[in-house]
């Protein structure tokens, strides 16, 4: 799942020549790019997909959503660093059958 998550930016730098942000995702913190959102300002709330944020959003919107998604036991998968993310995968049933084509009943 690839979600786009609200977060609230808490700093901003510039690293070779693009604004990257220190974002905080209800605890967890992420280093986003920011240049596709010029307007948004340190104390902000933006959502985030894929490591850039896309869009500034109010901070009502970004709380309750990510309430949501923790309701949802999504946030946590979606914020998992690189090593949590394949411990992760690698914990889950495998299939022989990757592409969901195997058992399901059909003869082709």
């Amino acid at each position: 799942m690839c979600l786009a998550i609200p977060g609230r930016v808490e700093e901003i730098s510039a690293e070779g020549g693009l604004r990257i942000g220190r974002v905080n995702f209800g605890g967890v913190v992420k280093r986003v790019c920011l240049d596709y959102v010029p307007e948004v300002e340190a104390g902000d709330y933006t959502i985030v997909h894929v490591g850039f944020a896309i869009s500034k959003i109010d901070e009502a919107t970004a709380e309750q959503t990510l309430a949501e998604f923790r309701a949802l036991g999504v946030l946590d998968e979606e914020l998992a660093g690189e090593e949590e993310a394949f411990a992760r995968a690698a914990k889950r049933p495998q299939s022989n059958c990757p592409d969901g084509s195997c058992g399901n009943g059909s003869t082709s």
